[in-house]
């Protein structure tokens, strides 16, 4: 019966999510217009294509796979990027900034990205794929929204960031667990029979995030970004949103488990991959300075 509980679970964990991101700071983001434009070119333009590309030269022969690899490399992180660039010393305010606008385009663009560029990798049922979205996102985005006006408007912002906000980092990590140990008791058989999965996500994801890393230390270098500025740009344009993709992936593909798995398995990768970056980052900084001083 695990099955039933995974939804829910995500649903309840993305409510967290959208809880903590005020879209009404949207215009925070244009204040600084190379560092959010070019990021955006970066997720948004770049990103899908390179996406596609790795995933027809690694993946075509498993095109579940190939689409969950998409749908993972498509949404750019709305949450974990920051601890990683707060650990190298980054800007994580900067970062910040561009955080609202990540979410909102990636709503907005995810059903293009999906029927463009997954529509040629397998059949993607139109109407299977707005209830989903639907579902696990419009929903908790307008209860979370909800929440924080009434929740504001009986108390106000510091009770609802001292009380609420304070304790949803820790639901939101709960419900997560808690959805991917359904989705594995659920599809543990299926796991078993594909372990080859986690080795076919492996090289493709990595080419992506030696890929972008280069990159975003390119386009820092030519835009001569500070340290700090080009590390939030290498994490904002590194890091990706597998809680999202997963939630659609599970209600728009139920007949594509394999699809779910990969997203679940995309974080196992990702996770210990932005950890080593920062520590190259953080090497980056010291080498930086000492020729400073020099």
């Amino acid at each position: 019966y695990s099955n039933y509980f995974i939804t829910p679970f995500l649903m309840i964990m993305l409510l967290g999510v959208f809880s903590q991101i005020p879209l009404n700071q949207l215009k925070t983001s244009f204040r600084n217009i190379k560092f959010t434009m070019v990021s955006l070119c970066v997720n948004f333009i770049w990103t899908p294509i390179l996406a596609w590309v790795l995933g027809y030269i690694f993946l075509s022969d498993t095109p579940a796979i190939w689409l969950g690899f998409i749908m993972l490399l498509v949404t750019p992180c709305t949450d974990w990027y920051l601890i990683f660039t707060g650990i190298s010393k980054g800007n994580v305010a900067l970062g910040t900034t561009v955080l609202p606008l990540n979410l909102l385009l990636q709503l907005l663009l995810l059903p293009f990205y999906l029927y463009l560029l997954g529509n040629s990798v397998i059949e993607i049922n139109a109407m299977n794929l707005l209830y989903g979205i639907f579902l696990v996102l419009v929903t908790p985005i307008f209860v979370a929204n909800l929440i924080r006006k009434i929740t504001i408007l009986i108390k106000d912002i510091k009770w609802f960031e001292e009380n609420i906000l304070s304790r949803v980092s820790i639901c939101q990590t709960i419900f997560l667990n808690l959805a991917i140990v359904a989705m594995f008791a659920s599809q543990g058989s299926m796991l078993l029979n594909n372990p080859k999965i986690l080795l076919k996500m492996l090289g493709p994801l990595l080419l992506f995030f030696i890929v972008n890393f280069f990159v975003g230390q390119l386009v820092g270098k030519l835009l001569k970004f500070d340290y700090e500025d080009t590390v939030a740009f290498n994490f904002t344009t590194l890091a990706r949103n597998s809680p999202i993709s997963l939630a659609i992936a599970v209600t728009s593909f139920p007949e594509e488990p394999i699809i779910a798995l990969a997203l679940i398995i995309g974080p196992l990768i990702e996770l210990p991959v932005l950890a080593l970056i920062s520590q190259i980052l953080l090497k980056i900084r010291k080498k930086h300075y000492i020729q400073q001083i020099e």
